[in-house]
């Protein structure tokens, strides 16, 4: 029931709490003049700007603290704002690169060496300073920035699509990514799911928030601090439970059928809410939405880096997370408000599955010699040990995050169909030229129904396997889990050739189909992973009857290559654990991976 870090520190796995998100973000009501093409310069213009002059933010009784999102935002104009972010390895530091962009010519500067650390954003760019109505400095602190944040225009001739990635990525495992302001845009600053709540009691405040020096000279950005005038409440979840029963009866049932997808009926009701402010998303309920609660990252293990497949809604990294409730009808309350729409990022795109094709494929099958995918294996993290829960009560297993990504330069797709009568889907895998057009395919499996809670949907088999290995790196233990609903839930190199910054098919309330389903298209596009947390069942093994000791666990890609690929050679990855402890009581000591010191 112990889980041991590399420093020695000891956590206890709980079984996770539901949690609800709402995050809204306000899109810059700034109007700037055009830059005159003449005098542009070829370098970006970065600017700090703030939508108002005032913010109202809330405290909360029973979870107290104050996320400090003030509306500021950097502006870009004389083109967009761009760094390349990557690794060579995980034995190589994190280095960015801004990448200028003057018509069709392309150059790259390097940032000094050692300023970003990892790819959640730029550390310490802003400085936030706050006193009290006496002007009392009572708080003083700096945030990392990430500008694929919550975004929106600036001025009516911008690009009508921003094309940088949204969020920046979480897994620990990360291998390189793509941060961007577009030009004529304006990004928030607010650090979000990576800040900590300050305490501030209810009053006003005067906030002043500014660029700090060494990125005011890094990029040209004046010194021009923003002043907001802030106001803090207190408020109560049961002070709002009596203006709220209205909207909870009328709460849509399929937002609460199961923890882990809200089936379309949630799907759409995030599509409605993507046309609509978000705060009139459930007026029709009779009751105005309030404001939830910011509060802490949300699934098994602690600290959380990834928003993959888990029974309870994942934790956006770009911007405040709703307070933890165990109420399913606050969940269906806020359901319609997660996802993507102007101004927000909640961290996990939630862009719809991908149309299978209308019949199954017919002639011969065919494998042409066009790109294909290049499947991958990350080291397993969020590594734990607990009783088995509803599993198997009184065993102990060694329960782990997963992640298999596509390094490109094309995308996997696999497409099931069902005959009538039968609980088994064929499965296609697809191939196509450069110019997108499908150009053969060959039967790969089947895929099959997962009835478990916090699975539900279509699984393609044999995509990946787990096995434990002892210290010689023979097998040991195999997990049961060889089948997988494939969707792209992390993104783990947009760097590589090909890579799509907007992926569909992340959407795990639709990606994977339903139970009664004819047919389904599962798609991996390239630079992105598919990542199943350690809280879902399956996701584990058996460690009872093992001896303390060295072992490694081993996430393979493709088993049993049945899926075409340009490499079978490199589907391997493995973690290290030591396991320690009595039985009832084992421990895990997770070593660092090379420079990563992410258990």
């Amino acid at each position: 029931m112990m889980t041991r870090s590399p420093q020695g520190r000891t956590n206890r796995l709980t079984r996770p709490s539901i949690a609800v998100a709402a995050a809204v973000a306000v899109t810059a009501g700034v109007v700037a003049a055009a830059p005159d093409a003449k005098t542009a310069e070829p370098t970006p213009k970065l600017s700090l700007i703030a939508a108002s002059t005032s913010v109202t933010l809330d405290s909360w009784k029973d979870d107290p603290g104050v996320y400090l999102d003030l509306g500021t935002y950097l502006t870009s104009e004389n083109g967009a704002f761009e760094l390349k972010v990557t690794r060579k390895s995980y034995k190589d530091p994190v280095v960015a690169t801004q990448v200028l962009r003057n018509g069709k010519k392309t150059t790259s500067k390097a940032l000094p060496a050692g300023l970003v650390r990892d790819f959640s954003g730029l550390p310490g760019f802003a400085q936030v300073s706050v006193t009290d109505a006496a002007g009392k400095t009572v708080l003083k602190q700096t945030e990392a920035f990430c500008p694929n944040n919550a975004s929106g225009r600036i001025r009516p001739d911008a690009p009508a699509n921003s094309k940088y990635p949204q969020s920046c990525p979480v897994n620990p495992f990360t291998l390189g990514s793509v941060w961007g302001v577009e030009n004529g845009w304006a990004s928030n600053t607010y650090a979000g799911y990576y800040a900590k709540p300050v305490q501030l009691a209810a009053g006003t405040y005067t906030a002043k928030i500014s660029v700090t020096k060494k990125y005011r000279d890094l990029f040209g950005i004046a010194n021009k601090p923003q002043t907001v005038k802030v106001t803090v409440r207190e408020r109560s979840w049961e002070e709002e439970e009596g203006s709220g029963s209205a909207a909870r009866s009328a709460a849509p049932k399929s937002a609460t059928a199961h923890q882990g997808h809200t089936g379309h009926g949630g799907h759409e009701g995030h599509q409605q809410a993507a046309d609509a402010p978000a705060a009139s998303a459930h007026a029709a309920h009779g009751a105005p939405a309030r404001p939830e609660a910011p509060a802490g990252r949300t699934t098994g293990a602690a600290p959380t880096f990834n928003v993959g497949h888990g029974p309870y809604p994942p934790a956006p990294p770009a911007l405040p997370w709703a307070l933890k409730k165990e109420s399913l009808q606050r969940q269906a309350f806020s359901a319609a408000k997660v996802g993507d729409r102007p101004g927000q990022t909640d961290g996990s795109r939630q862009a719809p599955a991908a149309e299978p094709n209308a019949k199954r494929p017919t002639g011969k099958a065919t494998v042409p010699d066009v790109p294909k995918p290049d499947l991958r294996s990350l080291p397993a993290y969020g590594i734990t040990v607990n009783d088995g829960y509803e599993e198997k009560a009184g065993r102990d297993y060694l329960a782990f995050s997963a992640n298999v990504w596509n390094a490109g330069p094309a995308k996997l797709v696999v497409d099931g169909f069902r005959s009538p009568g039968k609980e088994l889907m064929d499965a296609y895998q697809y191939f196509y030229d450069a110019k997108g057009k499908q150009v053969g395919y060959t039967p790969t499996g089947t895929m099959e129904w997962d009835p478990r809670p916090g699975h539900e949907h279509w699984h393609f088999t044999d995509f990946a396997s787990y096995r434990l290995l002892k210290a010689d790196k023979k097998e040991s233990v195999r997990s049961g889990k060889e089948a997988f609903c494939l969707a792209n839930t992390d993104a783990v190199d947009y760097t590589v050739k090909n890579a799509n910054w907007h992926p569909d098919n992340t959407d795990l309330s639709t990606a994977c189909g339903q139970e009664n389903s004819i047919s389904v298209r599962e798609v991996l596009d390239v630079g992105s992973g598919d990542t199943y947390t350690q809280d879902l069942p399956g996701q584990s093994f058996d460690i009872t009857g093992l001896p303390n000791g060295t072992y490694y666990i081993q996430v393979l890609a493709n088993p049993e290559n049945r899926l075409k690929e340009t490499n079978h050679k490199n589907n391997s990855a493995l973690r290290k654990v030591v396991l320690g402890g009595k039985k009832g009581a084992r421990t895990v000591t997770v070593p660092a991976h090379e420079l990563v010191n992410a258990n």
